[in-house]
């Protein structure tokens, strides 16, 4: 007799419907005597789940797994619960196996399915289970497509074209007549099985994205019905269009309602007001025959313009007058049964990514009504606790696009954009990560991020430069900042279990920088330039180079893979010693020396600079900035070299938004720190452009929201109030302000111990008057400087 497990699916799902993403419907219909005392839900699907319970949306997941590990949820769903009957319904997203008509960061299992485990018990102590079996029903939702974002790279496909059905309406809720779906096929015990995924299932391990409603603020351009074609010259008075405008206005404030008759085309354009990440929610009644087209964008960018690089010129993101929306876009068909008591509503599956949207209406026979268009707010529920005020007030705009910046690229993982691409590198979330322990010392998102590059090792020892990910995609120096990564945890939290669990991935990624290494000492060639050699070795945006590749790639290696690997020796050796290993700290130590003094031989000109590669006379503000961060230049020599980039710019490629972290430190360690001002007009531009979030480089910025530059979320609490671990795990806390140009500054910076309150203001003389308070426990590890009042107190 067969063993089934708790995981179903549809027995019309064919091999033709797995080749590209698609919809099943599962629904349980049951009775309740009387109220719910306790009812759990375990659940997890593959690809996608969201959960409703009478109608209700209650939850979506489950977070990304891979090959190795799955994830579920759990959750009390006895709030949605009534007495008589109940039903909970699930609609699961499949993505298919091959990668070319898959989500890049979502992996698959070959068992495409719905895993719930659920118990009802009743005040009365009777108990109800209604786990996956053959009593749930299902249908293949063949009304939804989902389909690329463009032509070619199209790493999310999730975007939809969607023909409304009014046999399905109500499928979520009691009542409905589910008598033509089919009895669901449970998945054999044998296999699914417990040792890989989708059986391998974890408990989940970050908490459930945030979900808020929100309204679109402004409405920023509408060609009203009767036009020559949206966008051309309007045979309507400005009169209409004013009144139009007005009515679209009160519709998104969730008030009068906007029809548009039949036969007709119209257009709006509506602004939320800054970048965004949520699901929207259309509204409607009537519309048989109509199409209604929703395009999501991030900015105006200006008509008929393209840079030399073939993306679209930015200026202002508001100018609406000479720019153009451009972006991705969902088609909904309505159904048309849609009524003033029961509208018809309309939801794509996943979250969008938008600061403006551009609704094209284009009705058939029938008019249609939009009755509201608003979204729901989503995304990891960070807690920013850390804040500071400074002389200079331009960087408290600046803290606002970062703060928001952050917030739109943590979700399940870290994202490096969430409009793109929505994959997590290790670069970036190595600075992400920085920024979060910064503002909130939340570790939570931190910890998974880690985990899954752990688990994206390869057998040579580098990691996958993306993560989870369904394509391979190696960056060879990215796989340092994983190293940097765990160090930076280890000095901000001091976990050994975890610097202990990641141990061994660690020797792996040095021990493949040292199996590149030369007879002279340095790291040899390991990638090149992006699908010219096996790696692409990236670095940075700089116009000056070949997809962010120095050219001295096109001779052999690049002087930063010397560097990077350095770094990530010296950080090797602190994590080995923090795990008491003072032999493999030693190792770590002697081969670094070793490659430092390669570096200065063979990478160093006769003026004390670094090349961008061995003998190849090219030059990088990068390679300066990592020669002082590794210690492979000295204090004056890098002050010197770093001087000579930023007097010099037109001999140097400039680190861009990417590496400003990076800049700023090296400017810190030299004692340029006032330098600094200079470098935030790049974020006062974004400002002055009326940016909501940092962009992703400094010149033709693809992305208008890349969370490597939130860059104020570190320096303001970290650098320019001072606070920051002196020991690991902030056994030891050190207040050291760098006022750099700022003549004085206030506000408080979190840690793990407590909240830290500084206040600095800088004399004639240029020195500083430092006020700290804390809690007396939270004193009590603050490491004492002379000249510095420190204040027991709550704060």
């Amino acid at each position: 007799m067969a063993v089934y497990s708790k995981w179903i699916w549809s027995g019309e799902w064919s091999r033709k419907e797995d080749e590209a993403p698609g919809q099943v419907l599962f629904r349980r219909r049951f009775e309740l005597e009387g109220a719910a005392e306790k009812a759990c839900v375990r659940i997890s699907a593959d690809s996608r789940y969201k959960l409703y319970v009478n109608g209700r949306f209650v939850e979506a997941g489950p977070c990304k797994g891979d090959g190795q590990v799955w994830f579920y949820d759990e959750m009390s769903i006895k709030p949605f619960l009534k007495t008589g009957e109940n039903v909970v319904a699930v609609a699961v997203l499949r993505f298919p196996m091959r990668p070319s008509e898959s989500n890049q960061s979502m992996v698959g299992t070959f068992f495409p399915g719905l895993f719930l485990e659920g118990r009802v018990t009743e005040e009365g102590g009777k108990c109800l289970d209604f786990s996956a079996d053959k009593e749930w029903k299902c249908v293949i939702d063949r009304d939804t497509l989902f389909v690329r974002e463009a032509p070619g790279f199209s790493p999310l496909h999730f975007y939809e074209d969607v023909t409304g059905n009014p046999k399905m309406r109500g499928w979520k809720e009691a009542g409905f007549d589910d008598s033509a779906w089919q009895e669901a096929c449970p998945y054999e015990r044998g296999l699914i099985r417990d040792a890989v995924s989708p059986g391998n299932l974890n408990p989940r391990p970050i908490p459930f994205m945030r979900r808020k409603k929100g309204r679109f603020e402004e409405i920023m351009r509408v060609w009203p019905a009767g036009t020559k074609g949206c966008g051309e010259d309007s045979t309507k008075t400005e009169e209409h269009r004013k009144q139009r405008r007005e009515q679209w206005e009160q519709m998104v404030k969730g008030g009068k309602t906007v029809e548009i008759g039949p036969n007709s085309e119209e257009m709006v354009e509506l602004h939320a007001g800054e970048e965004m990440t949520g699901y929207l929610h259309l509204v409607l009644e009537q519309g048989a025959g109509a199409q209604i087209h929703m395009l999501q964008s991030e900015a105006y960018v200006q008509k008929n313009q393209v840079t030399k690089a073939g993306k679209p010129v930015k200026a202002d993101r508001l100018d609406c007058e000479d720019g153009v929306l451009q972006g991705y876009t969902d088609r909904y068909r309505p159904a048309g049964d849609g009524t003033a008591k029961r509208p018809e509503e309309y939801e794509p599956f996943w979250f969008r990514t938008f600061r403006f949207v551009q609704l094209k209406i284009v009705t058939g026979d029938k008019p249609v009504r939009i009755r509201d268009f608003y979204y729901e707010e989503t995304g990891y529920p960070l807690e920013v606790k850390s804040h500071a005020e400074t002389s200079d007030p331009s960087l408290e705009k600046i803290w606002d696009i970062s703060a928001r910046t952050l917030r739109r690229c943590m979700h399940e993982t870290y994202m490096d954009c969430p409009f793109y691409e929505q994959l997590q590198y290790v670069m970036d979330s190595r600075a992400q990560i920085l920024f979060t322990y910064s503002v909130s010392m939340d570790d939570r998102l931190a910890r998974k991020c880690m985990d899954d590059f752990k688990r994206a090792q390869r057998y040579d020892g580098l990691l996958c430069s993306a993560y989870p990910n369904t394509r391979p995609n190696v960056i060879p120096g990215f796989s340092i900042f994983y190293v940097w990564m765990l160090h930076d945890h280890m000095m901000y939290f001091g976990d050994k279990e975890l610097i202990r669990y990641h141990m061994p991935a660690v020797e792996q990624v040095l021990a493949f920088f040292e199996r590149c290494r030369t007879r002279e000492g340095y790291v040899g060639r390991t990638g090149g330039f992006y699908r010219q050699h096996k790696f692409w070795s990236f670095i940075d945006w700089a116009p000056q180079w070949k997809v962010g590749v120095p050219g001295a790639a096109e001779a052999g290696p690049i002087t930063m893979e010397s560097l990077l690997y350095l770094i990530g020796l010296e950080k090797g050796a602190q994590l080995a010693r923090f795990l008491g290993r003072e032999e493999q700290a030693g190792e770590y130590g002697r081969i670094a020396g070793e490659v430092k003094k390669s570096i200065r031989a063979y990478c160093m000109d006769e003026d004390g600079r670094l090349m961008d590669g061995p003998g190849y006379r090219e030059y990088s503000q990068h390679c300066q900035v990592f020669g002082i961060l590794s210690g492979v230049l000295d204090r004056e020599e890098g002050r010197r070299n770093l001087l000579d980039t930023l007097e010099h710019k037109e001999r140097y490629a400039q680190c861009t938004v990417s590496m400003a972290w990076y800049l700023f430190r090296g400017l810190e360690l030299t004692g340029l720190y006032e330098r600094t001002k200079e470098c935030w007009d790049i974020w006062r531009q974004m400002v002055g452009n009326h940016m909501t979030t940092v962009a992703e480089s400094d010149e033709d910025p693809r992305s208008e929201c890349h969370a490597w530059g939130a860059l104020a979320l570190y320096e303001l609490p970290s650098v320019i109030l001072g606070v920051g671990p002196a020991a690991p795990g902030y056994e030891k806390i050190k207040v050291h302000p760098v006022p750099g140009y700022l003549n004085q500054a206030k506000g408080e910076a979190v840690t793990p111990k407590g909240k830290v309150w500084v206040e600095w203001s800088k004399g004639q003389d240029g020195r500083l008057s430092v006020v700290v308070k804390a809690k007396r426990q939270v004193m009590e590890s603050v490491v004492r400087e002379n000249g510095v009042e420190y204040v027991a107190a709550d704060v």
